[in-house]
This record gives structure tokens, C-alpha cells and sequence, in this order.
């Protein structure tokens, strides 16, 4: 009898022991799964591995600790993986954050380019229906003289970095003031505020090398105070260092 029992548990144990194979460990998968999604589909935290890792298994139950084993290796790599996806997840956060934060801090509104103005009316128009708080910088200019399109294009460049700002630029001939502003002290650069005019630079080319660029153009307004602070400069730093963590 005792010979009876004894070969039946031998029996039953090697028919438990023929489902180590892949199959089991695909049923445990698909069990682990199905766990994971009754459970709003968050993955198992640390301390929860840890206290299944650490919990007593029969040492008779050699089948039980290999399908354990399996689990734990699943979930541990689960874990792994949520730990990155958090990671992810909190670089898109911050940089949401930053993004946010600088839209509430810029009042009024956007602009990004220069502004052509066809005539007087539309350059007086412009300076006082604006809102106080833009800054405007405006060029006057014309074809053909020395500085004139080397500082549209700086103009246009800091319109990009500055888009708080207001960048316009006229020919002296529309302006209904030609006589005022002749080649000699072309180009000129009138910065007006809250309908004030602010600053004044004519012949402002010789301030700078034969050849200059939007940088020179900025460090030069900078000196005067007449432009703002950079928002992308916060933005940027924050992308970079996600692009390094990555």
C-alpha cells in the first residue's frame, strides 16, 4: 500500500515536472499579465519583488521555485523597463513645465518676423495703437546703401530669438519724411515704447566691423537695455540635457 502511495507521488511529480518547459513559462507570462492589468496594469513596485524574492519556499517543491524563479526574472525586467519609462515620462514633464511656465510669463503678443511698413500712416499707426508693454525696433532704410541688408538680415534673426518684440522696417522714401532721413544717416534704428520713442541711432552701421551679424546687433541693443530677456535660453538648456540623458 505504503509502495502504491509512494509510486503515485512519484508519478504525480513528474507530470508537474513536464510543464517547466517554455509552456510554463508562457502560461506564467500570461498569468503575470492578466495580474498586472487587474491591477490598472502597474507593474510590481520594488518592495513587492522584494517581499516575493524573500518569501519561504518548500524545498521539496522543486517545480514551484523554478516556475517562481521565471516570474521574478519577468518581473525585475518589467521593473527595469518602467524604471526608464518613468524616467521618460518625467523629462516630458518638466520640459511641459518649462514651456508653460514661460507662456505665462510672456505677456502680451508674439510676433517672430520683421514687419514691412508700406507708408507713414501705417509706420504712425503702428507705433501708437501697439500694446505699452512691446517693445518696438524699427529700420528705417533703402536699396543700395552700405549696412541696409546686412542689418535686415541681423533683424530678422533676432525677430526669431525676440518674438516679444516688435521688428519693423520702412523705406525712408514711404516714410513722408524723406528729407529727414537721408543716405548719410542710413540706416537708422528708432526703438519706440508705450508710443514713446526711446532710442535714436542714425548711421548705426559704423557702430559695428564691415561685416556684422545678428549677434553683434544684439550685444549692441543689450547695452542699452533695449531688449528683453531670451526665453528659448531656459527651454534650451532643458532640451539638451534630455538629448544627454537619452
Amino acid at each position: 500500500m505504503e509502495e502504491a502511495k509512494s509510486q503515485s507521488l512519484e508519478e504525480d511529480f513528474e507530470g508537474q515536472a513536464t510543464h517547466t518547459g517554455p509552456k510554463g513559462v508562457i502560461n506564467d507570462w500570461r498569468k503575470f499579465k492578466l495580474e498586472s492589468e487587474d491591477s490598472d496594469s502597474v507593474p510590481p513596485s520594488k518592495k513587492e519583488i522584494l517581499r516575493q524574492m524573500s518569501s519561504p519556499q518548500s524545498r521539496d517543491d522543486k517545480d514551484s521555485k523554478e516556475r517562481f524563479s521565471r516570474k521574478m526574472s519577468i518581473q525585475e525586467y518589467e521593473l527595469i523597463h518602467q524604471d526608464k519609462e518613468d524616467e521618460n515620462c518625467l523629462r516630458k514633464y518638466r520640459r511641459q513645465c518649462m514651456q508653460d511656465m514661460h507662456q505665462k510669463l510672456s505677456f502680451g503678443p508674439r510676433y517672430g518676423f520683421v514687419y514691412e511698413l508700406e507708408t507713414g500712416e501705417q509706420f504712425l499707426e503702428t507705433i501708437e495703437k501697439e500694446q505699452k508693454i512691446t517693445t518696438i525696433v524699427v529700420h528705417i532704410y533703402e536699396d543700395g546703401i552700405k549696412g541696409c541688408d546686412a542689418l535686415n538680415s541681423s533683424l530678422r534673426c533676432l525677430a526669431v530669438e525676440y518674438p516679444m518684440v516688435k521688428f519693423c522696417k520702412i523705406k525712408a522714401s514711404n516714410t513722408g519724411a524723406g528729407d529727414r532721413f537721408s543716405s548719410d544717416v542710413l540706416p537708422t534704428l528708432l526703438v519706440y515704447k508705450g508710443g514713446e520713442l526711446i532710442s535714436n541711432f542714425i548711421s548705426v552701421a559704423e557702430q559695428f566691423a564691415e561685416k556684422f551679424f545678428a549677434g553683434d546687433v544684439e550685444s549692441f541693443l543689450n547695452e542699452y537695455g533695449l531688449l528683453p530677456e531670451r526665453e528659448v535660453h531656459g527651454l534650451q538648456q532643458a532640451n539638451m540635457e534630455d538629448e544627454d540623458t537619452e
